[in-house]
């Protein structure tokens, strides 16, 4: 069994010392960067009044120092890359505390007329998607909340082996974050897709060979220039006139630089991550299919997309202040790379889409990888769905509590059982209710879950245990609850639910709760439904006397010595111990 704390140290420790060379580099790039810069000006300086020589000097100089420019710039994201290697390596050792609260918390996906998403704590602030989630592109966020939604019950033991492989490949799974979260795209992909879907041509078709020819041309007048052959004022000519063809286009072409300026960072960004995907063989069914979505028959789609952010980084040299004019005076620069990117977009556009959405599928399924490999003590359920049982669990327990603290229960329920829980306040049952909720989702996600057993019959979740009022809607809690138990109603006529509920018809009087409740646990048992409801009304209970597939279980208090004290046990029976007077008491809120 892996050791993740021990291997995250490890990790830190290893990149730190790649940092420190890293900067070394840095550092002898910087000063070179700088030498070539005076020797260039002091030969300019040197052999001021000879045309010939200054030209030859700036050629070489500004070459080299555009050379040197790029190296500098990738040392400089090596440099960035180890600092983020080691954050996230921190970040896993300050989460295996239970120190994860400043991490992102996907509140922007809470949606209470989802079918269990409000009532589990699954998004939020300490919630289960806060805890696992190390999506690093906000696409893959988005993909990951739809995981978490999606109540998909197909293919779970696929998604248990991609899990699996993706939990053992840490290091590539780093670097694969480490990647993504280096570039800070501003542009989202899908306005990205819509722009490449709507784009619109503009470069004669003559522009695949005039810059070459062009190009050539310009060669030859410059070696002319150096051997006296011509003078000062037919270069200029010459010049003049690559400026006059490139200025025909110049705002048509500034508009295409500055639409691809917006889209730059995540073409870099993506190029390399499609590499490390398609460097990377996979044994997971599911993994080798999303890598497949991406294979291209003549040429990867890594080296597809890196061409597409190349030429967007050569259009962008029509901003250096001395390459730019150069470059469209001597070799039509412009419109050579703009004929190459409008060729690009109308060869690839229809295939990013695709490319894009593997991309962030693979940033969602890492983030569960991740989590499997953070917890090894943790058991992938066994997949039965045939089995009279919905689910045995052994040592059941909530992911989210302190190991050195939690209590766990064995949990075995049938299909078309349902249990009642009753129970002194503060007892447990709330909890038990999002240990099992969260169970059976991480079940349907392919993910292990915090058991020491578990065999699995899959089945989709539905929830009602956090009604709210709506003072907008001008909608009263009462109102609510009944609004919520018709949706779950609905629901389990098209399909097969597990339900839990906690504590329905809050908002009535006890007497109207007692026979409501009753007569909607008989309705829900009468339509063969799996589910827990948690209560405080004990005169519920003895539905299990008429109804076989009713059972009763509860959560104990006892008072010892004036304190009160709790096991959070999962016994069977009716709770005869309530605490709400002692409380009362105990907190000197009544005599």
């Amino acid at each position: 069994m892996n050791n993740p704390r021990n291997f995250y140290n490890s990790q830190i420790d290893h990149y730190k010392s790649h940092l420190s060379k890293a900067a070394q580099k840095l550092a002898f790039s910087s000063l070179l960067r700088l030498a070539v810069f005076l020797a260039t000006a002091y030969f300019v300086y040197h052999f001021f009044g000879n045309g010939t020589v200054i030209v030859g000097v700036l050629v070489v100089g500004i070459a080299l120092f555009l050379f040197l420019v790029s190296r500098h710039s990738n040392l400089k994201y090596e440099r960035d890359k180890f600092r983020e290697l080691i954050r996230i390596n921190e970040t896993e050792l300050q989460v295996l505390e239970r120190n994860f609260q400043e991490l992102p918390d996907g509140s922007e996906f809470e949606d209470p007329l989802h079918p269990y998403s409000q009532d589990i704590d699954l998004f939020g602030r300490s919630s289960f998607f806060q805890y696992l989630n190390r999506t690093a592109l906000v696409e893959g966020k988005q993909e990951l909340a739809r995981h978490f939604l999606s109540n998909d019950i197909s293919n779970i033991e696929q998604r248990q082996e991609a899990v699996k492989e993706l939990s053992e490949k840490a290091d590539w799974r780093q670097n694969f974050s480490a990647l993504a979260i280096l570039v800070k795209t501003e542009t989202r992909t899908q306005t990205i897709l819509n722009w490449l879907k709507t784009y619109k041509s503009f470069v004669p078709k003559m522009m695949r060979w005039l810059p070459i020819l062009f190009s050539g041309i310009s060669g030859l007048v410059l070696a002319a220039f150096f051997f006296d052959l011509i003078g000062g004022i037919e270069l200029g000519l010459w010049f003049f006139t690559g400026l006059f063809i490139t200025g025909i286009y110049f705002k048509r072409v500034s508009l295409l630089s500055g639409s691809v300026d917006k889209v730059q960072e995540t073409f870099h960004q993506y190029y390399q991550l499609l590499a490390l995907i398609e460097d990377t063989d996979f044994t997971a069914e599911m993994l080798k299919n999303k890598k497949e979505l991406i294979a291209s028959e003549k040429e990867k789609a890594s080296q597809i997309l890196k061409r597409f952010s190349k030429t967007i980084d050569a259009l962008d040299q029509r901003n250096n202040m001395i390459f730019g004019p150069l470059g469209n005076g001597f070799l039509l620069w412009d419109l050579r790379q703009s004929y190459k990117l409008e060729k690009w977009i109308k060869e690839n556009s229809s295939k990013v889409e695709q490319w894009f959405r593997v991309i962030e599928s693979f940033d969602a399924l890492n983030s569960l990888g991740n989590f499997a490999f953070n917890h090894p003590q943790y058991v992938f359920p066994e997949i039965k769905e045939f089995d009279p049982f919905i689910t045995k669990a052994e040592q059941l327990a909530h992911p989210l509590l302190d190991p050195e603290k939690r209590v766990a229960n064995d949990f075995i329920i049938e299909k078309e059982q349902f249990f009642i829980i009753t129970g002194a306040n503060m007892a447990g049952k709330s909890t038990f209710l999002r240990t099992v909720s969260l169970q059976i989702l991480m079940s349907n996600m392919g993910l292990p879950v915090c058991a020491e057993a578990c065999t699995y019959s899959p089945i989709k979740l539905i929830t009602s245990m956090r009604t709210t009022d709506s003072l907008t809607d001008d909608e009263s809690y009462f109102f609510s609850e009944l609004k919520r138990l018709k949706y779950i109603v609905d629901e389990i006529k098209n399909d097969k639910y597990f339900i839990i509920l906690d504590e329905i018809l809050k908002g009535t009087n006890s007497t109207d709760k007692a026979i409501g409740s009753r007569k909607f646990i008989e309705k829900l048992v009468r339509s063969k439904s799996t589910g827990i409801i948690a209560t405080h009304d004990l005169s519920l209970c003895e539905v299990s006397n008429e109804l076989p597939q009713v059972k009763n279980y509860y959560f104990d208090a006892e008072i010892i010595n004036n304190d009160l004290n709790f096991d959070y046990r999962f016994k069977k029976g009716v709770c005869q111990n309530m605490n709400a007077s002692f409380l009362l008491k105990k907190m000197e809120i009544v005599d």
